[in-house]
């Protein structure tokens, strides 16, 4: 039996306007901060940075493809990683029809990570994804926009991610002890946790003007939680997210052992 409380269908609607006036205070809200996070200064990329793509060699313009802005979403697949990473993976899952609507509405998205073209077209193949992956291999890319770190950054404890130092899940990948948790993680993609741990989620995205490369906006952790479709699904479910531990694997991997 269950001990949600339990009502008519009067005062389920009577506590759904209630809530419909809260949900209309957040979408006006989500507005504002939208609007926020537009009016950001952008800065100027003048570092040449160099990616291989299906096509090839390409530079950060090359990524735009004719469009004026680009999404960069970074994946933690890091060159030892022997696959993705089940959270990236999970909020990947979710591009191949969006990237489509972008790239006719002036928006390319791409992810970026730092393993070897090879293993992403791989991963790529076994996953079923079509949206565009670049790899930043041997680039400075990722560890400037803080989405991978060095182990020696790792020891001396010298990471900012999400803006801040000491951040739980980096500490985790230190520990003297790894949490089971986050090390079950970690053997998803086939490392341990201090090498999973210097690869982190994130999302940057620049704009394209008269032949000019400029930084707009990153977001990391939580931040990408907007374009983790699975998580909205949640968040309007019965029961919400009923998350304990990481319950996410790499989707074809529910059920195995």
């Amino acid at each position: 039996m269950t001990t949600h409380p339990t009502g008519t269908r009067e005062e389920w609607m009577t506590a759904r306007l209630e809530l419909l006036e809260a949900e209309k205070a957040l979408t006006q809200r989500g507005d504002e901060v939208a609007r926020q996070r537009q009016a950001l200064p952008w800065v100027r990329v003048d570092k040449a940075y160099r990616f291989e793509t299906d096509e090839g060699s390409a530079a950060l313009e090359d990524l735009f493809r004719g469009r004026s802005q680009l999404i960069v979403y970074h994946f933690m697949f890091g060159p030892d990683f022997e696959a993705g990473c089940p959270s990236c993976s999970a909020i990947a899952d979710g591009f191949n029809g969006s990237y489509v609507h972008l790239a006719n509405h002036d928006v390319m998205l791409w992810a970026v990570s730092r393993a070897p073209l090879a293993k992403l077209q791989a991963y790529k193949r076994r996953m079923g994804w079509t949206f565009p992956w670049a790899s930043s291999h041997g680039s400075g890319f990722n560890f400037d926009f803080n989405a991978s770190f060095t182990e020696e950054q790792q020891r001396a404890g010298n990471m900012e991610y999400n803006f801040r130092r000491n951040d739980p899940v980096m500490e985790a990948g230190m520990a003297a002890t790894p949490a089971p948790e986050y090390a079950a993680v970690a053997a998803m993609t086939g490392t341990d946790l201090a090498t999973y741990t210097r690869e982190r989620e994130g999302m940057s995205t620049f704009a394209l003007e008269d032949g000019v490369v400029y930084h707009t906006y990153s977001t990391y952790s939580r931040g990408v939680d907007g374009i983790w479709a699975a998580y909205a699904w949640l968040d309007r479910a019965p029961k919400r997210r009923n998350e304990t531990d990481f319950w996410w694997r790499h989707r074809d991997a529910y059920g195995k052992r």
